[in-house]
């Protein structure tokens, strides 16, 4: 079992919107969150089946920055 962590953007056309940093093609939308997360699964399972692939970064979190 893997498990990846996507960030997910709303969008003006009324989708959601995800990826997976440093993962090249690992990208998809949905009408809802649950239909994005399958659509992401998906797309992951799909290119995992390559043998080649290289991840460009490894995602290390998140930081809320604060502006005065």
């Amino acid at each position: 079992m893997k498990t990846f962590t996507a960030i997910v953007e709303d969008s003006d056309t009324k989708l959601y919107v995800g990826y997976v940093p440093g993962f090249p093609g690992a990208h998809s939308q949905g009408a809802t969150l649950d239909e994005l997360q399958e659509n992401l699964r998906e797309v992951i399972e799909m290119l995992l089946e390559d043998e080649e692939v290289m991840f460009e970064t490894e995602f290390v979190g998140t930081q809320q920055i604060v502006i005065y």
